[in-house]
């Protein structure tokens, strides 16, 4: 039963990369990556590593994803019209 769980995740993460990678937009860029960091964390409760799913998820989908989100909104756009 756990594997088709984890089959399910590891669909979602490849999906998720690949949007993350092809976007042009830098603010749906970082919530992809936002995205595939929290399933990364389901992945490792999945497996039972709970502690380091917990640490994922707070790390690697929470702290950077706003630090990124946050750096996005500092910076300007510069164009050549």
């Amino acid at each position: 039963m756990n594997w088709e769980l984890e089959l399910v995740i590891y669909i979602f993460l490849l999906l998720s990369a690949i949007v993350a990678l092809e976007v042009k937009d830098l603010l749906v860029a970082v919530v992809m990556t936002t995205v595939f960091s929290f399933l990364v964390a389901l992945l490792f409760v999945t497996m039972g590593a709970i502690d380091v799913g917990f640490t994922e998820a707070v790390i690697g989908a929470g702290v950077s994803g706003i630090l990124y989100v946050v750096v996005i909104y500092q910076t300007t756009r510069h164009s050549k019209d």
